[in-house]
């Protein structure tokens, strides 16, 4: 490819990589908000929170985007640019999945852990943010390392909207070179090496956050037999 097809799958690179930033941050944030919503004591909230994730569990994440670029302007009367409407469709989207790796991870704490906190006197917001976050969120990092995945494969969706993200630069290199066997490889490459280094990323993470609650990695464990056999030495 000449420098300037180059240049133009760069900038697609960067426009994935900005899109995957934003959808992430806010998918996290309602993940965390909805699936901390679903474990509330108030069935009111519990059932809001549980409207949210299944409405947006059960819809497509390209009909979401048809639908924030292209059905809401003409209804409010204003426009969202395509990096926003992507941002929005993408992060609601993945943010209702997310809503239950925290849901999942914060039931999956030990009762007795609650207890001890209702035991001290602890509000509710104190027990979550001081006894059952610190221990669920390590266990959430690897389905949400699998989600962060799957949000920058559905990064490409926003395609259809014109945006030039690497889906949408790579068409164009194949059109102006007629080539799809190359260009396509080129782009699942790409892919490839940034979903690698995200997951390399989370599994740093995910040591670190264990490490910070005692679940830090076992190095070395005996076998049975040798236990026995150095316990009866002694």
């Amino acid at each position: 490819m000449t420098p300037g097809l180059w240049e133009l799958v760069l900038k697609g690179v960067w426009v994935t990589v900005q899109l995957l930033v934003c959808s992430a941050l806010l998918a996290t944030a309602v993940a965390f908000a909805a699936g901390v919503a679903r474990t509330h004591r108030l069935w009111i909230v519990r059932f809001l929170a549980g409207l949210y994730t299944e409405v947006f569990r059960g819809t497509s994440a390209l009909v979401m985007i048809f639908w924030v670029f292209f059905v809401l302007p003409p209804a409010f009367g204003w426009q969202l640019v395509p990096l926003w409407a992507g941002t929005l469709a993408l992060g609601l989207t993945y943010g209702a999945y997310g809503a239950e790796i925290v849901r999942g991870g914060l039931l999956a704490v030990d009762p007795a852990q609650q207890e001890g906190g209702i035991a001290l006197s602890f509000t509710p917001w104190q027990r979550l943010r001081l006894i059952l976050l610190p221990q669920a969120v390590p266990e959430m990092i690897p389905p949400f390392c699998n989600l962060l995945i799957e949000l920058l494969k559905g990064t490409a969706l926003v395609s259809i909207m014109g945006m030039g993200d690497l889906a949408f630069s790579g068409n164009l290199v194949r059109l102006a070179l007629q080539e799809s066997a190359e260009i396509y490889t080129y782009v699942l490459l790409i892919y490839f090496v940034i979903a690698f280094l995200l997951t390399r990323m989370m599994r740093g993470l995910e040591k670190k956050l264990k490490a910070g609650v005692g679940k830090g990695p076992v190095t070395k464990t005996a076998r049975p037999e040798s236990a026995g056999i150095e316990a009866g030495a002694r």
